[in-house]
């Protein structure tokens, strides 16, 4: 049987492959990303571009952030903090000036001004969140996989045909020859 400090030693000697502790799912990846792989195959990828002729492949991969490796701070806390300019409670009013507002308050409620009451409930109301209702037979277009320069001239060419096709109507041989042009910008 192993004595305690033949176990400790033992437990030395076996060095984490990681680096930061069995279980935890983070890897060090060449030295640059901390955190587990979460790139998506192209399978997986949403995001689509037009290839042209009517297809679609997934879209490139987004550039890697800057900040990689470096720890983010938690929270709001930026890396740098504000300092405070002023001495510690010179926020506060002085009597004077608190005086002075309350009058001011006064004068605006009884000159037809909002009572506290009126404005928490329009605070209220501007604060609640709008909960943005999708109507349920949307469905979104679906796209063409046609590249512009694609969409362009297939564009293009539907307005020649319509311009063809009124010009054989009425009997005239260019578009100069009408009154107004078919193909207006």
């Amino acid at each position: 049987m192993k004595s305690f400090y033949q176990f400790i030693n033992e437990a030395r000697e076996i060095k984490d492959v990681e680096g930061l502790g069995s279980g935890t799912g983070l890897t060090h990846r060449g030295g640059d990303k901390i955190g587990g792989e979460r790139k998506k195959t192209d399978a997986e990828k949403k995001r689509v571009k037009a290839v042209g002729g009517g297809k679609t492949a997934p879209a490139a991969n987004y550039k890697p952030r800057k900040d990689i490796g470096k720890q983010r701070p938690k929270g709001r806390a930026t890396e740098r903090q504000e300092q405070p300019t002023k001495e510690r409670g010179s926020a506060a009013l002085s009597a004077r000036e608190a005086q002075r507002k309350a009058a001011l308050e006064r004068r605006a409620a009884k000159s037809g001004g909002q009572s506290k009451d009126q404005l928490k409930k329009q605070a209220d109301k501007l604060l609640t969140k709008k909960t943005n209702t999708v109507d349920p037979t949307y469905k979104p277009r679906k796209a063409s996989g046609l590249t512009t320069k694609e969409r362009k001239s297939l564009y293009k060419k539907g307005e020649r045909a319509l311009r063809d096709e009124i010009l054989k109507n009425t009997g005239k041989k260019s578009e100069k020859e009408l009154k107004n042009k078919i193909t207006s910008k």
